[in-house]
């Protein structure tokens, strides 16, 4: 069995794909959506799956992981476990991405950035940014799922352990408002209040 085909297996058996009408973190409309976070019910899958993509990593040295709050937390905790480094979060505060919780980021660190999906891309950049005016170097990206079909830049080197093109659509041009049969859900955390 190949590596993909071991991921698929595991996505498909956890419940990842999902299929309806979202509304996805970019303010875009799918028909599809990686609900990322059932995979990490499973500590066994989610070893695993950090294992992979750790072992894209080379020889790449990493002070610390970090991820986005809601999707990245519990990769970036299981891909700082399995590298050997801190781990830690970034959340929204006041709309934009901070350290909380006394999380401290050291001048000069190597920083990896991981999330569960990555559509544009958005959440990530805003890590990026969070962690290169704390003075430290963003290193790498990883994520569990690419849905972006290879279209999105970090400046960095970007890895994934699986690749997917999800179609999704501006909201004026989507065909299931449209039709308008399935009702608009949000899957996604971006808003959520806590």
């Amino acid at each position: 069995m190949t590596q993909e085909d071991r991921v698929l297996e595991i996505l498909k058996e956890t419940g990842v794909l999902l299929q309806g009408h979202f509304l996805l973190t970019s303010g875009r409309h799918s028909d599809k959506y990686m609900q990322c976070a059932r995979v990490f019910q499973y500590p066994a899958y989610s070893e695993e799956l950090s294992r992979m993509l750790a072992d894209q990593l080379g020889d790449l040295d990493i002070d610390v992981v970090i991820g986005p709050a809601i999707g990245g937390i519990v990769f970036s905790y299981e891909m700082g476990r399995v590298l050997g480094v801190k781990t830690l979060f970034a959340e929204r505060e006041g709309g934009a991405m901070t350290l909380r919780r006394g999380f401290s980021i050291e001048t000069g660190s190597r920083v990896f950035v991981v999330e569960d999906a990555v559509t544009t891309g958005g959440s990530v950049k805003e890590v990026i940014d969070l962690v290169q005016s704390l003075g430290a170097q963003v290193v790498g990206v990883g994520s569990l799922v690419d849905r972006s079909g290879g279209t999105v830049d970090f400046g960095v080197p970007f890895h994934a352990v699986y690749r997917t093109v999800i179609k999704s659509y501006e909201p004026d041009a989507c065909p299931l408002c449209k039709e308008g049969k399935i009702p608009l859900v949000k899957p996604g955390s971006r808003n959520l209040k806590v």
